[in-house]
């Protein structure tokens, strides 16, 4: 029995997210299906990031089990011949029985993408947030600085349940503009339910003149969901890559 870690890439429009859902198909459903056809064994995949409906990725780790004879880096190759166009795997290799994608220390880098022109430009619809009110960059920057560092983002994520625990730390929140594309890069130890999405909404208000900066270290002092701008939508967020420094060390 081997354990084997895949970095899978996807294009999200038209999944129920990663996890497994009864009603819909999800990234980790058609992961474990094709898995199972091509080795023979019933697969089972632990995702490191459980994306939302909508969301895209490069780079989303997960691993498997299995005790086929294939080595564990052919296995991208031959997985990636069964897999739909949307879905590619970047990446396979053989990684320790006790690598966990989520129980160990991780960094995150996620990107959303803000598309603000006068129009929509349909060929990036799928993969931006389409903003016809001209924003304010600058004022973005300056609210983005107050996020970076360890805080209590209880203000800027969707409540769940199981989760007690809602420090994280963010390392850098950069915001940068080309042409009419806006795209708001952030890398953290972790990150909540919707907290992205969530921090993206209050800085489109911030560049919109609706929030000034100053007053993001009053909506995280809060503690209150409603204290933050509404979620942005799913289609503008992508998980681009997802690091462990002690894994890679050793």
């Amino acid at each position: 029995m081997k354990r084997v870690k895949i970095i899978v890439a996807y294009d999200g429009t038209n999944y129920c997210g990663w996890q497994v859902q009864p009603n819909g198909i999800t990234i980790e459903s058609v992961l474990n299906h094709h898995l199972s056809e091509l080795l023979g064994e019933e697969i089972h995949v632990i995702g490191a990031s459980r994306t939302d409906s909508g969301v895209h990725a490069d780079g989303n780790v997960a691993v498997f089990d299995t005790s086929a004879r294939m080595p564990a880096e052919r296995i991208s190759y031959a997985l990636n011949t069964r897999l739909p166009q949307d879905i590619r795997i970047q990446d396979s290799c053989e990684v320790p029985s006790d690598f966990h994608p989520r129980f160990q220390r991780t960094v995150k880098t996620y990107e959303y993408r803000i598309c603000s022109r006068k129009f929509p430009d349909p060929c990036s619809r799928l993969y931006s947030l389409f903003y016809y009110w001209e924003l304010d960059v600058e004022q973005m920057k300056k609210a983005a600085a107050y996020l970076v560092g360890e805080h209590d983002f209880t203000s800027f994520c969707t409540k769940k349940e199981e989760v007690t625990n809602c420090v994280r730390t963010i390392y850098s929140l950069d915001v940068e503009k080309t042409g009419d594309q806006i795209v708001l890069r952030i890398r953290g130890n972790g990150f909540l339910y919707n907290m992205v999405r969530i921090i993206t909404g209050t800085l489109l208000r911030v560049g919109g003149g609706l929030i000034k900066p100053e007053q993001i270290p009053e909506i995280l002092a809060a503690q209150d969901r409603s204290a933050a701008a509404e979620t942005a939508p799913a289609h503008g967020l992508k998980l681009v890559k997802i690091e462990y420094p002690d894994y890679e060390r050793r």
